[in-house]
């Protein structure tokens, strides 16, 4: 990332992106839980892509450079925390599980930025409660580092369709296999089949939020029947892709 913004003081706020809109690359002093209440959010850093549905969050650790990305109609409610204050024990972004009790103190604590009331204070420490108690995770997509995985990535990412095993990306990108494979596993700590998966998703959601209809999102995005594509978004996000429309 180039021409990174300095904001010291993460804000807490709630803001509508509108689809597609962006927030630049910036970094704070402090930690920053950015909650997607509805649309898609994803944040890049130079480490990766995570991606957030609405009724997720994404937990931004203090001094990340990072950039914030719209997909579709996206109600983003911030709060921010100071450095010093990290109940999660966390050092990386993470994404999170939003229940309804802490979606209710999400939406709550982001209305009145500037009350500094006991009553909004003992808010917050509900709050943070909700935070360690929720569930994590593992929405991201890494950003390579080494030319011939990247080279692999840039396939899938630009035809998610690709039916391709990984013998045949790599021999399409001039390189071996078994390399390919120790390459997945050192970088991402998954294996190609589940790192595919993970960009699917991704690119399922993006597609989701433009309102696409769920059977094409399932041929767009590699699966092999609207069915298939349902039950692995059921189990990766906890509800269907028709719910996930509809909650958007």
């Amino acid at each position: 990332m180039s021409n990174i913004r300095h904001a010291p003081t993460a804000p807490t706020r709630a803001k509508v992106l509108s689809a597609g809109e962006r927030i630049d690359a910036h970094r704070h002093d402090d930690h920053q839980i950015v909650y997607a209440g509805s649309g898609v959010l994803a944040v890049t850093t130079d480490a990766g892509t995570w991606f957030a549905p609405g009724n997720r969050a994404i937990w931004v650790p203090a001094g990340t450079a990072h950039a914030h990305r719209a997909h579709g109609h996206l109600d983003l409610y911030l709060v921010g925390l100071p450095a010093d204050d990290n109940p999660l024990g966390l050092d990386a972004p993470t994404v999170l599980t939003v229940g309804p009790l802490l979606r209710e103190l999400i939406l709550a604590y982001t209305r009145d930025p500037d009350d500094d009331s006991p009553e909004r204070r003992r808010l917050l420490a509900v709050l943070r409660d909700q935070l360690r108690a929720s569930p994590q995770q593992p929405l991201r997509l890494p950003t390579p580092t080494d030319p011939r995985l990247a080279a692999v990535c840039a396939l899938v990412h630009a035809y998610p369709a690709d039916p391709r095993t990984l013998a045949a990306l790599g021999a399409a990108t001039g390189v071996g296999e078994r390399t390919l494979s120790r390459l997945f596993r050192h970088e991402f700590g998954m294996t190609f089949p589940q790192w595919r998966t993970q960009s699917r998703l991704y690119h399922a959601l993006r597609l989701l939020a433009e309102d696409t209809p769920v059977t094409v999102v399932a041929h767009r995005c590699g699966w092999s029947s609207a069915s298939a594509f349902i039950d692995v978004f059921r189990r990766s996000f906890g509800y269907t892709p028709g719910t996930h429309n509809r909650r958007a």
